[in-house]
């Protein structure tokens, strides 16, 4: 296995197993939706074991449903906690969102009204999620793309209380933030200069598009293109201030070729080598 300390890694997808399985990069790493993984046997799981034989693994949820109304699913619960044994991830993530209602999954991360309410709920379905899992695990800035009523909290100060509350971690994508900030009309700069550093366990990158009819005034968070450079521009920035995080480069669609997305991964792991960590940083 190649070395346990991780740097950039990519979102693993079934075109790439042989390729992925293959890679030799120093601090590599693949993340995975825990979904398509939640069986038995099979070929698909056999090709993430063979993956996971050779590089550590991060499983990244999309169906807790944390801020929905509905009680938490336990079958799914239990099935993820199978898999994090099999699999013994790395990390484990999930989205600050919901997407489930009496039984019906939604193909989609839906938003909530930042309420005092809701941060008591969220919190206590976090706090049962890790329990179940026996492990700590990290929450996922969403991306947004109209304003709603009934937020109490500031994101940040939302997500930072989440952390105080639960002693879970953040899983920051910068893209979500950038494309939240020209959507929304805020400062991602000043966005990410906010959250608190020691509970940032990964860091996501991905590409967006810009809305069919409204173009830039709105963009969209597709994972269908490379990294933008004002998403790179933040990145480092944010890096520079927290020190090295475990970076994933995330593509859905038009994926292209490993080697493509590789190039992107080694210009992540490049700038997390030449980062020093807040220890080595001066006071």
């Amino acid at each position: 296995m190649t070395s346990s300390r991780l740097l950039a890694g990519l979102g693993l997808k079934p075109e790439h197993y042989d390729a992925a399985a293959g890679c030799r990069r120093e601090g590599m790493w693949f993340e995975v939706h825990p979904e398509n993984y939640l069986v038995a046997g099979g070929p698909r799981l056999h090709w993430l074991q063979a993956v996971r034989a050779e590089h550590p693994v991060s499983l990244h949820g999309v169906s807790l449903s944390l801020a929905g109304q509905c009680p938490l699913d336990q079958a799914h619960l239990r099935r993820l906690a199978d898999l994090a044994r099999r699999i013994e991830p790395a990390l484990v993530s999930e989205h600050l969102a919901w997407s489930a209602w009496n039984g019906q999954y939604f193909p989609d991360l839906l938003p909530f009204p930042r309420s005092s309410a809701a941060l008591v709920h969220i919190a206590a379905r976090i706090a049962h999620t890790q329990e179940v899992l026996g492990r700590r695990i990290a929450i996922e800035n969403p991306s947004h793309y109209l304003r709603l009523d009934g937020n109490d909290w500031d994101e940040v100060d939302f997500l930072s209380d989440l952390v105080r509350r639960t002693g879970c971690g953040l899983l920051m994508d910068v893209n979500n933030v950038h494309v939240s900030a020209n959507n929304l009309g805020f400062d991602a700069g000043a966005y990410l200069d906010r959250v608190p550093a020691d509970a940032i366990m990964e860091i996501h990158l991905a590409g967006h598009s810009h809305d069919p009819s409204l173009g830039k005034a709105l963009l969209v968070d597709s994972h269908d293109a490379p990294v933008a450079p004002q998403v790179w521009a933040l990145y480092a920035r944010l890096v520079e201030r927290i020190g090295p995080r475990p970076t994933l480069i995330e593509r859905d669609g038009n994926v292209p070729a490993f080697d493509e997305l590789l190039a992107e991964r080694d210009t992540a792991a490049h700038l997390l080598a030449q980062t020093p960590s807040l220890e080595e940083m001066p006071a």
